[in-house]
């Protein structure tokens, strides 16, 4: 259960946003994945719908329903402010750096790179001691 001193922040977040508990949507459905009988029993999951905007989010990060009914409205207002503010958020930042990572490498990039590999290794044969054959 978050502290009374998140929920008021939140709650003031919401208000600045102009999110109100009348928007929203709140329903309360079975989990899924990873957990076993319990979670396919137990409807901790939220799904929030936020009508003005149309924005639909389900969370399910935690086992207590609160917790993810806090964690919900928190993630409502941060794609809110997305929305507003025009930039890019945190997840959306680290989503594109993995897509950068994975991407393939142009045919300079790779040649570049294979030749440094192959003045590094020059100079670690140089380091050998003289007389020394492998």
């Amino acid at each position: 259960m978050p502290s009374p001193d998140k929920i008021a922040a939140l709650e003031a977040r919401m208000k600045e946003l102009g999110i109100t508990e009348d928007n929203l949507t709140e329903k309360f459905i079975q989990g899924s994945g990873s957990g076993g009988q319990k979670i396919n029993k137990t409807a901790s999951c939220v799904y929030l719908k936020h009508a003005p905007s149309g924005i639909e989010l389900k969370c399910q990060q935690q086992r207590s329903r609160e917790l993810n009914r806090f964690l919900a409205r928190r993630e409502l207002c941060e794609r809110l402010e997305e929305i507003r503010d025009g930039k890019k958020s945190a997840r959306q930042q680290a989503q594109e750096k993995i897509r950068r990572q994975k991407r393939r490498r142009s045919r300079r990039a790779k040649n570049r790179m294979l030749d440094d590999k192959s003045k590094r290794a020059d100079r670690k044969n140089l380091r050998k001691p003289p007389g020394s054959s492998d």
